[in-house]
């Protein structure tokens, strides 16, 4: 005699269909027709697999599989909807982070989106000459505004900042010797070190100096035959202060001229103007660095450029030439969707006014007088609902720049600090993060705080609406 546990798993199979009954319902006849039929045949399997896994194990009860018997169609539809659903939306970034590597970095000017609507959907001649009807350079888009950009220069593109180092060591240094202070053996995001990069380059490191103090004889006793490049790594995400000494780009160009040996900088943000009008007094630029002599430099395109992800090479043409050369060129070099959106960037430059028209270089140059007042709109909007238990105020705060770079600039912000009689910061924070368009914000001191300089004014109608939602939610 069977047991009462296993009647009701043959009762509680008997409720579901089979996969070839499920496949003959017009419904389903109908997701076919948008879908292939291998795509419903497979999601109908697991479906009906799991549902009989929850009998086995005694997680359903009789009714409980009859509903859900009944209902397959509409479980069905929304397991097709969750899978095909994309993984990545567009969110807000309150959090004050400008460069937000967890958020995608630099946000493309509206001249790289148009750009890319235009084209990526379209042939174009990435690597085709026009005028020679043949094969052409496909680093020529971008390479012809460096070049006006800075005159007498060449450039190499690349998919990200490690692979324009990796490709630069081993070009000009593979088997050979390249000396870096100690004060700039870095790590920068993902756990990346110089040292591991440097290594699986082929190159030689060299360390010199101490971690606080590395002085020129330091380098000048280094050099052997076997050297082949003076490599300076831009302490962009990191300071050394207090008791320290390091050597000036023009000092290590002398030595390295004096010697016959290159020098490079590895610079990392990217920056192409002043921004001491920003407040940001210690960040050069690549002109800068170019001047001082530097033979070639290496940047990335999604920090302060402004640009899509990249890794540009800029230096002496002669070095350009070698690493365009080099066979591992192929395995790092970008496609097309970069170069369309980095030629549109440089353009921006070109025109004068990039601090207008690039997104990070708007919000580091936003006037303070300019978010109090946003600040403010969103206040009195938000003091239009009657009885929450939300409390929202102005705070005055500070913002950072991210990215891995100006590790010690904060740009003074206006916030709105978030707070509620009946709910958590944390969740807060997690309603704000749920939202069909997703608000992130930080948590300080039991305190959502929410960073205008690095919400768009076009976001702030979109922003009141979330913190509208929250308060009539109480």
């Amino acid at each position: 005699m069977k047991n009462t546990s296993s009647e009701n798993h043959d009762k509680g199979f008997r409720f579901l269909p089979s996969v070839d009954q499920l496949m003959e319902k017009n419904e389903v006849k109908q997701l076919i027709s948008r879908y292939s039929r291998e795509f419903i045949l497979h999601n109908i399997r697991e479906l009906l697999a799991a549902i009989r896994n929850e009998i086995s194990q005694g997680k359903a009860d009789l009714q409980e599989v009859k509903k859900r018997a009944e209902g397959l169609i509409d479980e069905l539809r929304q397991r097709l909807k969750a899978q095909l659903s994309p993984f990545l939306h567009r969110v807000i970034n309150a959090t004050g982070v400008i460069i937000h590597t967890n958020l995608g970095r630099a946000s493309l000017c509206p001249s790289a989106v148009e750009r890319l609507q235009e084209l990526s959907c379209r042939y174009l001649n990435l690597e085709f000459s026009l005028e020679e009807g043949r094969r052409g350079a496909r680093d020529l888009p971008v390479e012809r505004l460096i070049s006006r950009m800075f005159p007498g220069k060449s450039c190499v593109v690349v998919n990200n900042n490690a692979a324009a180092v990796l490709l630069v060591l081993n070009t000009l240094a593979e088997g050979k010797e390249v000396i870096v202070s100690r004060g700039e053996l870095v790590e920068v995001g993902g756990s990346f070190r110089i040292p591991e990069v440097m290594e699986k380059s082929g190159a030689v490191l060299k360390e010199v100096g101490t971690t606080n103090k590395t002085r020129l004889q330091d380098y000048e006793r280094a050099i052997s035959p076997n050297t082949a490049l003076l490599l300076a790594v831009h302490q962009s995400n990191f300071r050394i202060l207090g008791f320290t000494e390091s050597v000036r780009m023009e000092e290590l160009v002398a030595l390295g001229r004096r010697h016959g040996i290159p020098v490079m900088e590895d610079m990392g943000s990217g920056n192409m103007i002043d921004l001491s009008p920003y407040g940001i007094t210690d960040e050069p630029s690549v002109e800068e660095i170019l001047a001082k002599g530097a033979n070639i430099i290496s940047f990335s395109g999604d920090k302060l450029l402004g640009g899509p992800q990249s890794g540009i090479i800029v230096g002496d043409k002669e070095l350009i030439a070698r690493v365009k050369g080099n066979p591992l060129l192929r395995a790092v070099r970008a496609g097309k969707l970069t170069y369309l959106a980095l030629e549109a960037t440089l353009m921006e430059y070109l025109k004068g006014r990039p601090e207008v028209s690039i997104p990070v270089l708007q919000m580091l140059s936003t006037p303070l007088e300019e978010l109090q007042r946003r600040a403010e709109a969103i206040i009195e909007e938000l003091g239009k609902v009657k009885g929450s238990s939300l409390k929202v105020e102005i705070m005055e705060g500070a913002s950072k720049v991210g990215g891995g770079t100006i590790p010690l600039v904060e740009l003074p912000s206006r916030l709105i600090a978030v707070t509620s009689t009946r709910h958590t910061a944390d969740t807060i924070s997690r309603k704000l993060r749920m939202r069909p368009l997703p608000v992130i914000a930080r948590i300080q001191e039991e305190r959502v705080i929410i960073d205008l300089r690095t919400v768009l004014p076009s976001e702030d109608r979109e922003l009141v609406k979330a913190l509208k939602e929250l308060a009539l939610a109480d």
